[in-house]
């Protein structure tokens, strides 16, 4: 469904009448395409603190033009300010101090990238510096306004000469148009061996992945996303959708590039059907099928509890426990899981909704680093915030308009936005983003 009010705000009345009645002033993001696949203007790259951190080559290879200082005629499209260095309070006033002269520069609809260090128990005056980072992102983020996005990288090994490396799959999305949706979020990464593609366009060349629900909304996008960037993708979702999911395999380009699979993710042999269906494996699984069945929990009955309880979380806790244990995901794989911003900061009328994707926060957490150490396997997950599909699209007007302006960005997301994110987690270079969950929320302002 159009968003009205954010057409008419980007007109020259609408943004008169926003600014005088102090109503929010949504910009329209611009987003990834073939034509315009990188920001346009330079890349300002700016240090606070001490930092040994070597990002020349990685911030090269952007597509942008890095710049060590602004000009006066300078619309940076991005800007990335090392504070890896940053131990104390004395670190911070030179975060000020960078950016508070550039930042009205940063064209509309550009990055802000600032790069930080987990916090440290064993000295906390770098915790309380680093740790400080996080409020100053997340409070950039809320006011900087124009479509324009602020995001904290910590780089947990960020005094060896790896972390550049580690971080590229990372800065690339970023910094790029993919993000469009994604702001005020702290992201880890950690050390790892890269694999780097041999094209960046298409990363995922020689791979297969494997997208639940995938016959309509973001699972569809999803899907149309991994196939752009090179995987060959099975397209599953329930028997009573076998007609809209071959329809979606049959645009994306047929059995050579997307395969349907009609089946019910709930069925206790799930695993092990999906496992025959792909006997050379799976690099990637993406667990975006869901279900709601909202009420309040006074009057909700077991029926409507269950079901959401088996599609959202228990269906996703089976299925990937027999895919690893079958030795079907394959070393340098790729897990993601749906989560929700209700499962973060929960939702009037879901509780049982809300369990199920607090559940897969759960789930990422507790299985990350042990299906890294045991089956060379990230698991992440998104966490979408309102995303215009069908579903929104019924939702009560008054409700819906809530759900598009209460974030930074003053408008709902767009089912394409989970899908970058998505990829992003898939990249075979992302081997160091291992245990996050990231809102694609336009920094929604519940559960920030």
């Amino acid at each position: 469904m159009a968003d009205r009010y954010l057409g008419f705000a980007g007109t020259a009345p609408g943004r008169f009448l926003t600014r005088r009645l102090g109503l929010p002033q949504p910009t329209a993001l611009r987003r990834w395409s073939a034509e315009r696949p990188v920001l346009e203007g330079p890349l300002l790259h700016l240090t606070a603190g001490a930092s040994g951190l070597d990002l020349e080559k990685v911030l090269a290879r952007t597509g942008l033009e890095v710049r060590t200082a602004a000009t006066g005629a300078d619309r940076p499209a991005a800007l990335v300010l090392d504070a890896t260095g940053v131990a104390g309070v004395e670190g911070l006033a030179e975060v000020h101090a960078a950016l508070h002269p550039v930042v009205r520069s940063v064209a509309g609809s550009g990055r802000i990238v600032v790069l930080g260090t987990p916090p440290d128990p064993a000295d906390h005056h770098r915790a309380a510096a680093q740790q400080a980072l996080e409020g100053f992102v997340r409070s950039l983020g809320k006011e900087i306004g124009r479509g324009r996005t602020v995001t904290l990288v910590r780089l947990t090994d960020a005094g060896a000469g790896t972390a550049p490396a580690a971080a590229e799959s990372t800065l690339r999305f970023l910094l790029s148009p993919k993000s469009a949706y994604v702001s005020g979020q702290v992201i880890e990464v950690g050390a790892c061996e890269v694999t780097a593609p041999a094209d960046w366009a298409r990363p995922l060349a020689g791979r297969t992945a494997l997208v639940t629900g995938a016959a309509r909304g973001i699972g569809e996008a999803v899907a149309e996303t991994l196939v752009r960037d090179g995987a060959r993708v099975v397209c599953l979702d329930v028997p009573a959708a076998a007609d809209d999911l071959a329809r979606v395999a049959e645009r994306l380009g047929g059995a050579d590039v997307a395969l349907p699979l009609a089946l019910d993710i709930t069925a206790g042999d799930a695993g092990e059907r999906i496992a025959a269906a792909v006997p050379d494996g799976l690099d990637v699984l993406v667990h975006n099928a869901g279900i709601t069945r909202d009420r309040r929990l006074a009057n909700m009955p077991a029926e409507r509890w269950s079901p959401v309880l088996e599609v959202n979380l228990a269906s996703v806790l089976r299925t990937t426990d027999a895919l690893l244990s079958a030795g079907a995901l394959r070393a340098g794989g790729r897990v993601v899981a749906t989560a929700s911003i209700a499962g973060i900061a929960g939702n009037a009328g879901q509780t049982n909704y809300a369990a199920a994707k607090a559940g897969i926060v759960g789930l990422v957490r507790s299985l990350a680093p042990r299906a890294l150490a045991e089956h060379g396997v990230t698991v992440n997950a998104v966490a979408p915030g309102f995303i215009e599909t069908r579903m929104t699209a019924a939702v009560p007007l008054l409700i819906r308009e809530a759900g598009r302006r209460m974030n930074s960005l003053g408008q709902g997301g767009l089912p394409v936005d989970v899908a970058e994110t998505t990829a992003w987690f898939a990249h075979p270079a992302s081997g160091g983003v291992n245990g996050q969950v990231v809102r694609v929320c336009g920094q929604s302002l519940l559960g920030a």
